[in-house]
């Protein structure tokens, strides 16, 4: 039995030992290339040892665009204020929901769930924000259209808030005197911490990643988020690449590192995802299986 039980467990390693490498090989091949030598890389294909270092592809990115510090700070204030505000529009709908003696609880739910199945659609949508609401070239617009709230995450959430939120201890809080704005924020948010936790890391995950939103409503470079500024640049790159190959213009095609560019643009988009994901994992898992559950 103890034999079995070893082998299983030399199995196990070995296949997840197999997996991580599986997981971080494609990142260690994209930071390499991207600190690769432009016509190394040409010339010899991608390599985990560059045959070649260079950090062109960040200097290229970082002085002919000095704009990516300010991206940068427009998509971590993004980040953070839509991240907040959408937890706190999740939790304060969720809560409700989770009560059975709230009046009106179906309907707010069919309000809810029917969003999930119907849209007017991305004209509409354009219009209604751009004419009604006059968003356009403001902060707003990276912040309110789609990704304010998501009703997914209201049912999670207020899936969880049913199942391990006891009524006896809110109950008690409200014997002792508590308001309900006070047992939302003293009393269910601590007990909630794994779904808080695991909501805002992929609402947060959503709002750096997004760049529909400023291809749509911005024109304004000073509000440009370093995902719609890194798709610039390398829409600019492959047009120079391009009147380059036609022979149009003065640009040197051998001066271009697109190939490079690509990882380096890759690498700045992922990198602080990459350093924030090792301190909300733990959530993850506990809280998308806890919230997902039906109650």
């Amino acid at each position: 039995m103890v034999q079995h039980d070893r082998g299983f467990q030399i199995v196990a390693n070995a296949l997840m030992i197999f997996l991580v490498i599986c997981v971080l090989a494609p990142f260690l091949l994209m930071l390499m290339s991207s600190l690769t030598d432009e016509q190394s890389l040409i010339a010899n294909g991608y390599s985990f040892i560059p045959k070649k270092f260079s950090i062109y592809a960040y200097r290229y990115l970082l002085v002919q665009s000095g704009s990516v510090a300010h991206g940068y700070l427009i998509s971590v204030l993004v980040t953070a204020v839509g991240t907040f505000s959408n937890l706190l529009i999740t939790i304060l709908y969720a809560y409700p929901l989770s009560r059975r003696d709230l009046p009106g609880r179906n309907i707010f739910a069919f309000y809810l769930f029917f969003t999930m199945l119907f849209s007017g659609g991305l004209v509409p949508a354009y219009l209604m924000w751009t004419q009604t609401f006059h968003i356009r070239n403001t902060f707003f617009a990276l912040l309110v259209p789609g990704l304010l709230m998501s009703p997914f995450n209201v049912i999670m959430m207020r899936t969880f808030f049913t199942t391990n939120i006891p009524d006896e201890v809110i109950e008690a809080a409200r014997i002792d005197g508590a308001s309900e704005f006070k047992i939302v924020f003293t009393v269910v948010f601590p007990m909630a911490v794994p779904i808080v936790a695991t909501i805002g890391f992929l609402v947060g995950l959503g709002y750096w990643n997004d760049w529909m939103n400023g291809l749509y409503y911005i024109n304004d470079d000073r509000l440009y988020s370093i995902q719609v500024l890194l798709m610039k640049i390398q829409r600019n790159l492959d047009q120079l690449r391009q009147q380059a190959q036609n022979g149009s213009g003065n640009v040197n095609l051998a001066e271009l590192p697109s190939t490079s560019v690509r990882m380096a643009l890759t690498v700045m988009g992922i990198l602080p995802i990459m350093i924030i994901y090792p301190f909300v994992q733990k959530f993850l898992v506990k809280g998308i299986t806890i919230g997902a559950v039906k109650g």
